[in-house]
């Protein structure tokens, strides 16, 4: 699979589970815990892929340096907030508005990725590199899967 296809489908993924984790209440204790879980475990993967195979191959080209460096920065600035989140029981008042602040980040990150990163990845990869990258990636996520989160 394509590099840039298989970022697209995770940035579907994880945008569909923060679509579905704004609009739950604090009453949705379970659907709230389950949803998170699931999603802290899908962006640690991704964030993965991306830092262990993908940033790396962009940061080697002049052009698309700066950007994958970005994009190690928006990965850190979500982790601290999962990590806050975390620490916050979903029933609290605030647990739903520290979700919606992640979910932007998250959403702005996407927006990069999507628009500048994969236009930078499109000029500078052959179609044979992104498959390349993408069939690592895919072996990466498979036995992240696997093992679960770092």
């Amino acid at each position: 699979m394509n590099a840039i296809d298989l970022l697209k489908a995770d940035h579907d993924k994880v945008k569909k589970m923060l679509a579905e984790g704004e609009e739950t209440t604090e009453r949705a204790e379970k659907t709230r815990t389950e949803l998170f879980a699931d999603l802290k475990a899908e962006m640690l993967i991704h964030e993965r892929i991306e830092e262990k195979i993908f940033y790396p191959a962009l940061k080697e080209h002049p052009k698309a340096r700066d950007i994958a460096l970005e994009g190690y920065e928006e990965h850190h600035v979500v982790d601290e907030i999962m990590g806050e989140l975390e620490a916050v029981p979903v029933t609290d008042e605030t647990w739903s508005a520290k979700f919606k602040v992640m979910k932007e980040n998250i959403e702005h990150h996407i927006e990069e990725e999507e628009g500048e990163m994969f236009k930078q990845a499109r000029s500078i990869f052959s179609t044979e590199e992104l498959e390349e990258l993408g069939s690592r990636m895919e072996e990466l996520k498979k036995v992240g899967q696997e093992v679960g989160p770092a």
